[in-house]
C-alpha cells in the first residue's frame, strides 16, 4: 500500500507562520548579535587571559581562583550587600506607601501620580548630580535646612565612609516611581467588598492595610523585591559620578570593580570571570526568595490555602 499522503498545510497558517517570523526576526538578530552572542563569548573568555590587543589565552579556571583570593572582590561583595539590605526595603516600603496615597480618590489624583513618577524616568547622570547638589556638606540645599530650621550641623554624606551606602540609598526617592506604578495597578484590582466587610466589623485603616492589603498584593511585593534585588547588584552611576569608589573604597561597588577591570586595566578574561560570579549570586538570591517566599505568598487561585 502506497503510504499516505500528508495532510495539506492551511496556506492561512502558513503565510500567519511566515509574518510571524518576519516580524520577529529582528529582535531575534538583536538578541542573537547583542544578548545572547556576548553573553557566550563572556563565558568563553572567562577561562581566558584576554587584554583585547592579544589573542585569548585559554587558562582555565585561574580568573575564578584568583578573584577568590582578591580582597577588592570581597570588598564590593560587601559594599554591594550593604546596599542591598538598605536599599531593597527601603524601595518597597516607601513606594508601597506612596502608592497607598494615591490611590484615594482626592482632586488632582492624576497630577500628584505623574509628579510623583516623573523623577523616576530622569537619566541617572542627571540624578546623580541632582543629590550632589542636595547633600553637598558644605553649601548642599538640605544641610543649609538643617542647620537654619533645627540648628543641627549635616552629616557628610557622600564625603564620609559610615553615611555614603546611606546616602545613596536615600537616592532611591527619585527612582521609586516605577514600583510605585506597579503597586498601584495591583492596589486598584483588589475586591471592595472585603474592604467594606472590613469596616463593619469595625476593623481600622491600619488592620485593613495588614490584613487585607498586604496578603493580597503578597506577590507584587515579591516581584518588586526581586527586581529591587537585581538593581542594587546592578548599581554603578551613582558610584561612578558622585565617589569613583570612595572613600576608603567604602562605595565600591561591584559593577563599579567590573567595569575597572574590563574598561580601565583591559583584563576582560578577568571581567568576563567577574560577570559570571555576579550572575550566579544574583540567580542564587532570585532562587533563595522564591524559596522564603513559598508560604508568605497569598495567590487566590491556591487550593491549599
Amino acid at each position: 500500500m502506497r503510504r499516505a499522503a500528508k495532510k495539506k498545510r492551511n496556506p492561512e497558517l502558513a503565510r500567519e507562520e511566515r509574518a510571524f517570523w518576519l516580524f520577529i526576526s529582528p529582535w531575534a538578530l538583536g538578541f542573537l548579535l547583542f544578548t545572547g552572542g556576548p553573553i557566550i563569548a563572556s563565558l568563553f573568555l572567562s577561562f581566558t587571559d584576554y587584554n583585547v590587543i592579544d589573542a585569548p589565552n585559554i587558562i582555565g579556571l585561574k580568573n575564578f581562583v584568583d578573584l577568590f583570593h582578591d580582597k577588592l572582590f570581597y570588598k564590593s561583595i560587601s559594599v554591594t550587600f550593604y546596599y542591598a539590605v538598605l536599599s531593597v526595603p527601603f524601595t518597597i516600603i516607601s513606594s508601597l506607601l506612596l502608592a497607598v496615597l494615591l490611590n484615594n480618590k482626592i482632586k488632582g489624583q492624576a497630577l500628584f501620580r505623574t509628579l510623583y513618577y516623573t523623577p523616576s524616568i530622569i537619566s541617572g547622570v542627571a540624578v546623580s548630580f541632582l543629590w550632589m547638589w542636595l547633600l553637598n556638606p558644605d553649601f548642599g540645599v538640605v544641610n543649609s535646612l538643617l542647620s537654619q530650621w533645627f540648628g543641627i550641623k549635616g552629616p557628610g554624606w557622600f564625603t564620609k565612609p559610615n553615611t555614603v551606602i546611606p546616602s545613596m540609598v536615600l537616592m532611591q526617592l527619585t527612582s521609586i516611581g516605577g514600583t510605585m506604578v506597579i503597586f498601584l495597578a495591583s492596589l486598584q484590582t483588589l475586591p471592595s467588598d472585603l474592604y467594606e466587610a472590613a469596616s463593619i466589623d469595625g476593623a481600622s485603616r491600619v488592620k485593613k492595610f495588614f490584613r487585607i492589603t498586604v496578603p493580597l498584593i503578597s506577590p507584587v511585593i515579591l516581584f518588586n523585591a526581586i527586581i529591587g534585588i537585581i538593581s542594587s547588584f546592578q548599581v554603578f552611576t551613582q558610584a561612578y559620578v558622585i565617589t569613583k569608589g570612595g572613600p576608603d573604597w567604602n562605595s565600591y561597588f561591584y559593577v563599579l570593580y567590573l567595569f575597572n577591570t574590563a574598561f580601565a586595566q583591559f583584563r576582560m578574561g578577568y571581567a568576563s570571570a567577574q560577570a559570571w560570579i555576579l550572575f550566579i549570586i544574583i540567580f542564587a538570591l532570585t532562587l533563595l526568595s522564591l524559596w522564603v517566599s513559598r508560604r508568605l505568598i497569598y495567590y487566590e487561585y491556591d487550593s491549599k490555602r
